[in-house]
């Protein structure tokens, strides 16, 4: 479909008229030749003197090529483009953050798969995430690990499989063998801020109590609450078991109550999958369609004829 984006261009068609009517023919002095007994030789041939000047013309042709011309350079600036059919494209309209707690206690080989076989806690993890990573489509993601210390593994980003293959390339112990459960939610705090989306959720996973964090678990959930940040809290391992290997329910279920978030325990890896179901369901996929035309510039083709047209020696 061809469009012309400065219709109003068009009240500049009658403007030669307009100034051959209204405005004066121009004048110029030129050089002339002097001709002695100039008044004598006029009377001889019957004339007679006077102030006068040449007005040029043209010849039919000539002013049809210059009307064309000036038609063809209005047509130029009405804008003339060709407008293609509309492309939607969709934007996430949500930020999600993994954070994944791969502490030493994460090595531990009590997780029971469907199969009723025992396995590492985290491999049974790493399965259940990765699933879960490739069903947000449409999700910026990013992925936080954390024992000791907390590190950002991957910023926000739609490249769902590299937070897959990151996710793939942890190993357990890699950040420490304590856990900064605290300093994982003020990373995701701070990751965030480079979020210009109001949606945001931090999906946080811990099996032991939190003994390493320069941040209270709690008072990091306060400020992430005040940055509009969500908090869905995982509980994994033995609630019964003594010391750090301890998972603390509590901690979780407060951190998840401040921001109004939700808290789960899992027991097993099919557990784990069920939690991950519902917190799917609980944030569904959500984007923003955006809507366009591409729009190709056609003004190129009258101003080329009106090149080749004023090109010609009719043109004068």
């Amino acid at each position: 479909m061809i469009q012309l984006a400065f219709l109003w261009a068009f009240v500049l068609l009658p403007a030669p008229l307009l100034i051959w009517r209204f405005v004066p023919p121009h004048r110029e002095k030129v050089t002339a030749l002097r001709v002695p007994f100039f008044r004598q030789v006029a009377q001889a041939l019957g004339q007679e003197p006077r102030a006068g000047a040449i007005i040029l013309s043209r010849t039919a042709v000539q002013m049809i090529t210059a009307a064309l011309c000036w038609v063809l350079i209005v047509i130029a600036l009405t804008r003339p483009e060709r407008v293609g059919r509309p492309i939607e494209i969709e934007k996430s309209a949500r930020d999600m953050i993994l954070a994944i707690d791969v502490s030493g206690s994460m090595d531990t080989v009590d997780f029971i798969n469907a199969e009723g076989e025992k396995l590492q806690r985290f491999a049974a993890v790493q399965e259940v995430v990765r699933d879960f990573v490739t069903g947000r489509e449409g999700d910026r993601v990013a992925l936080i690990v954390f024992g000791s210390k907390a590190y950002l593994q991957s910023p926000l980003t739609a490249d769902l499989q590299t937070i897959v293959d990151l996710l793939d390339r942890t190993q357990v112990s890699m950040a420490g063998p304590h856990t900064a459960l605290g300093d994982a939610i003020g990373l995701a705090i701070h990751t965030f801020e480079a979020s210009a989306i109001d949606e945001r959720v931090l999906i946080l996973l811990s099996d032991g109590s939190d003994t390493a964090s320069r941040m209270d678990p709690v008072n990091a959930a306060e400020i992430a609450s005040d940055n509009g940040v969500t908090i869905m809290t995982i509980g994994v391992g033995n609630p019964d078991a003594s010391g750090e290997d301890k998972v603390d329910l509590g901690v979780l279920e407060d951190v998840a109550d401040r921001t109004g978030g939700s808290y789960f325990f899992a027991a097993d890896q099919s557990a784990l999958g069920e939690i991950y179901d519902r917190i799917n369901a609980q944030t569904p996929r959500q984007v923003e369609t955006l809507s366009y035309r591409p729009r190709q510039a056609l003004a190129w083709i009258p101003l080329g004829w009106r090149h080749f047209w004023g090109a010609l020696p009719l043109a004068g």
